[in-house]
Parts: structure tokens; C-alpha cells; sequence
């Protein structure tokens, strides 16, 4: 079942974390990096470390948290898919969903062996990098968007169904007095990197909720 608007969530520190929260989005961590999520009553989204994955480690975070997302291992090759989709079952167990990350070119003609009833992770194309399948292979699917700027991934949403995203673009311009302003980002009036942390949200909350009053 798809929310009515998607689900957002955001892996920072606790005070960006507790603006966030106020404005509706849920908290997130690695499974490597709990400490910041102690003590919230419903933790949004448990990602994972891709780079030196430890399955062990990313079921207990799973276990210990009942997030309402988390990220199974990235599909690098496709001939992992079936290994990557029985560690994501038994993540399920404990998880409200589980995202599946395609990273295989090959995928762009074979998303269909990916299960229905799983969410797809897409990799919102940055400068430092991205998924190589076209979003046309990611439509009709309920998808999760990893990283990207807002706006970006808002323009998404005009092909894709997007049941979730996650990012913290907006945490790095603020060290720097920018926020999202709906259109891209520009030097905050007042200033301070919470309050544009805060004015950002609100931003992106707002181009969500237009989105959602579109189609209904």
C-alpha cells in the first residue's frame, strides 16, 4: 500500500534529526551508525554500508529498530539477485519494507525478475555518481529514491512511482547559508545552518504536497 504522500526520511545527526521529525520526516541511519536514532519512537529508514556489507549486522540493526524502510544489498551482478532476494524475506520479517537496489546494466531489460511486491531502489544520478539503467526501466514500479537534490528527485516523480525517498543534499549547502527553495538553492535571508536545514524541508514539503494534490 502506497501513503497518500511518500514516505521521507533523512540520516544526519540528532539535532537535524529532531527539526526533521517536526516537519514529518522520519529519522534514518546506516546500520553501522545507530547512535543518532536512540531513543525515536519510530525510525523511518535503515541503510546500509555497500562498501564493506555485513548481512549479520545489518539484521540486527533491522532487528533492534523495526524501521518502516531498509535497504537490502546493492545487485552489482545480476546473477546475485536471488541471494540479495532471500537476505531481503528475512529482513522483511522485521522491516515494514525492503528496498532492492539494481545496479546491473542488464537490469534495464530484466527488472521483471525483480518480485512485484518489492520496492526498487533508484539511484538519483549526482555528480559523484548513479545508477547506470535508464528510468525507464523503473516505470510502473514502486520505487525508493536514493540521494539526489530535491528538485531532482521531485522531477522524477512525474514518471515514477515514488513510494519513498531519502536524502541530506540539503544539510551540505546549508554549512554554506544556502537552502532549497523549491527551485534549487540559494543564500538563505537570515542565515544559520538550522534554520536553513529547516526553510529546505519546509521547501521540499511543500513540492511534495502540490504533488500529491495533483493527482488526487
Amino acid at each position: 500500500m502506497r501513503p497518500s504522500r511518500p514516505f521521507r526520511f533523512v540520516c544526519h545527526g540528532r539535532p537535524t534529526l529532531n527539526i526533521a521529525i517536526r516537519l514529518g520526516w522520519l529519522p534514518g541511519a546506516r546500520y553501522t551508525n545507530l547512535r543518532d536514532i536512540r531513543g525515536f519512537d519510530h525510525i523511518g529508514l535503515i541503510d546500509v554500508n555497500w562498501r564493506e556489507y555485513d548481512f549479520k549486522k545489518h539484521l540486527s540493526a533491522v532487528k533492534a529498530t523495526l524501521p518502516v524502510v531498509t535497504i537490502a544489498r546493492d545487485v552489482e551482478r545480476i546473477e546475485d539477485l536471488e541471494r540479495t532476494l532471500d537476505q531481503a524475506r528475512e529482513l522483511a520479517l522485521w522491516s515494514r519494507h525492503v528496498v532492492v537496489v539494481p545496479k546491473d546494466i542488464r537490469f534495464a531489460v530484466e527488472m521483471d525478475r525483480i518480485p512485484d511486491n518489492v520496492i526498487i531502489g533508484y539511484s538519483v544520478p549526482t555528480r559523484y555518481g548513479g545508477t547506470p539503467i535508464p528510468v525507464s526501466s523503473f516505470v510502473g514500479r514502486s520505487v525508493h529514491l536514493l540521494g539526489g537534490r530535491p528538485d531532482v528527485q521531485h522531477r522524477l516523480s512525474r514518471v515514477l512511482k515514488v513510494f519513498s525517498f531519502d536524502g541530506n543534499r540539503f544539510t551540505v549547502d546549508a554549512a554554506y547559508g544556502d537552502y532549497f527553495d523549491g527551485r534549487g538553492f540559494v543564500p538563505h535571508r537570515r542565515g544559520g545552518y538550522y534554520e536553513c536545514i529547516r526553510s529546505s524541508l519546509r521547501s521540499i514539503n511543500r513540492l511534495w504536497s502540490h504533488n500529491h494534490r495533483r493527482s488526487t
